[in-house]
């Protein structure tokens, strides 16, 4: 049907952008999706794009990490629900994820815990991006 694209499916259905990720909760699935969509891509990241509320208003395949800065900069989920209408519980599992992205920011190299790192693991965090 289409020329360019492989025949072969595998967890990312090319011909129309889906992905497929499993998971023992939200934030892991969607983290490990995130990776699936693209190879550039380490997971839910804040530092991919910059805040813009105009971006946040509008669907586009970048909002997510939009969403992702907006959070690490303190956005509310009630705002981000204001400017997104996106549910909140969803908008509450990606805030799990940056809050913990920002616990591994504050952690000196080669010092994690077991503790921390088997939490960043059960979040979905590769690691790549411990």
């Amino acid at each position: 049907k289409f020329n360019r694209v492989s025949t072969k499916i595998g967890s990312s259905m090319k011909s129309v952008g889906e992905v497929m990720a499993i998971g023992r909760n939200f934030e892991e699935a969607f983290q490990k999706a995130l990776r699936m969509v693209d190879e550039n891509v380490n997971g839910f990241d804040p530092y991919v794009k910059e805040v813009n509320e105009n971006e946040l208003k509008e669907p586009t395949d970048k909002r997510m990490f939009v969403l992702a800065a907006a959070l690490k900069n303190n956005y509310t989920v009630e705002k981000l629900y204001e400017l997104t209408k996106i549910d909140r519980w969803f908008l509450e599992k990606l805030k799990n994820i940056v809050d913990y992205y920002k616990t591994l920011e504050g952690i000196t190299s080669g010092s994690i815990s077991y503790d921390i790192l088997k939490c960043a693991k059960q979040i979905g965090f590769s690691d790549k991006q411990i």
